[in-house]
């Protein structure tokens, strides 16, 4: 592989995790300005959410066998295509069964694009520089509550922050379509790992092992969502926030995700990634407390901060570790199993917090996110546990 034909595809991934995180970031910061114009109760965004896991789930347990048979590159452009449909449909929305109709297409367009990215980057990159890669996501999570914060403090409508949003979806749409041949490996880009044979699904499923890493995934994953769905409303709505300051508060824990994926990418390449993760998993205790106690003040914003610091390496090291836990024969349906569960837990856990939350307020979001950190933590460490105990997959 040349250098040219090396950054091509590094290019385009980055890119399109970056893409991914865009809507992401946005939903919390427009969803108290879309409810009141729709007037919805809070808990409404939990159907959102669960229209979007649905999707999410069935799209990401589709996702192996359709990078094997149509290849990444024509998947991802035409996942792609239709998230940015998604979100012109989000921005023109009249009414509400619109905008669950595009919260559905929303949801199975980001299944494709995070589990074929995902297996992609898995067969091609080192641990650590899929820790970068997925650094990119949390950028463009960092831009979606920005660029949200910006239009509703020039008092536009949230409605211009996605039609914004579906522009820069199809400008990546287009560099897919120009990189899609190169990304399928036709010219001449060879993958790291050679291709193996495609185990059955069933197979997967009847190992112990596969439900142990797909309950890790589901909680997870619904711990790094929440306070990108909910803090804004907390901090806005329930402690008095100035919008500005809450939408930055938003912003700075996707910018903290998105710099210690980075950095942290560099020290996974120094250090075991089963270290970091340890590490990181045992901190987010303390970034909920904080966020829980921490009233309209500093300490939430800090809280806030720790915790997409620790967030960050988790996903990206637990995905590019698939291949050695359970072989690389078994890593494509293996990924797809496991983002089919982080969206059925990026869904399920902060709808969870929309029905608590119309019953008891918007502060039940503090003790939910310390709960779920802790249960992750031990799960954690119930999988290694596992881990230990079962023989190597062969080569």
């Amino acid at each position: 592989m040349t250098r040219a034909q090396w950054w091509v595809p590094v290019t385009i991934t980055a890119l399109a995790f970056a893409a991914l995180g865009l809507p992401d970031g946005a939903l919390g910061v427009a969803w108290p300005s879309m409810r009141r114009d729709f007037g919805l109760p809070v808990s409404a965004l939990a159907v959102l959410l669960l229209l979007m896991m649905a999707g999410h789930l069935v799209a990401g347990v589709g996702t192996g066998p359709a990078v094997a048979r149509i290849g990444p590159g024509r998947l991802l452009l035409w996942s792609n295509l239709a998230f940015a449909a998604s979100a012109l449909g989000f921005a023109l929305a009249p009414g509400w069964w619109t905008l669950m109709l595009a919260a559905l297409v929303t949801g199975t367009a980001a299944g494709l694009i995070d589990a074929g990215l995902n297996t992609f980057a898995a067969a091609r990159f080192s641990p650590g520089a899929i820790t970068m890669l997925h650094g990119c996501f949390g950028a463009g999570a960092m831009l979606g509550p920005l660029l949200l914060g910006r239009v509703l403090e020039t008092g536009r409508s949230w409605r211009v922050g996605y039609a914004i949003i579906a522009c820069a979806l199809c400008a990546m749409t287009l560099a897919l379509a120009l990189a899609r041949r190169v990304l399928d490996g036709t010219h001449g880009v060879v993958p790291a790992r050679p291709p193996a044979s495609d185990p059955r699904l069933a197979e997967m499923l009847s190992r112990p092992g596969t439900w142990l890493a797909g309950g890790l995934f589901f909680l997870y994953t619904g711990l790094e969502v929440i306070p990108g769905r909910w803090a804004y409303s907390l901090l806005a709505e329930a402690r008095g926030m100035s919008p500005e300051r809450a939408a930055g508060a938003v912003a700075a824990y996707w910018g903290s995700l998105s710099l210690g994926r980075v950095l942290l990418g560099a020290v996974a390449r120094r250090v075991a990634p089963r270290l970091v993760l340890r590490a990181c998993l045992a901190g987010t205790p303390a970034g909920a407390v904080l966020l829980w106690t921490g009233g309209d003040g500093l300490r939430s914003v800090i809280g806030l901060v720790i915790l997409g610091l620790c967030f960050a390496p988790v996903f990206p090291l637990m995905i590019g570790l698939t291949p050695e836990r359970v072989g690389s024969s078994h890593a494509g349906h293996a990924i797809g199993l496991q983002v089919a569960a982080a969206a059925l837990g990026g869904g399920v856990l902060p709808g969870t917090i929309g029905f608590l939350a119309r019953n008891t307020g918007l502060e039940v979001v503090g003790p939910f996110l310390l709960v779920t950190a802790l249960a992750t933590l031990a799960l954690y460490e119930g999988s290694e546990a596992w881990a230990r105990l079962r023989p190597p997959p062969s080569p």
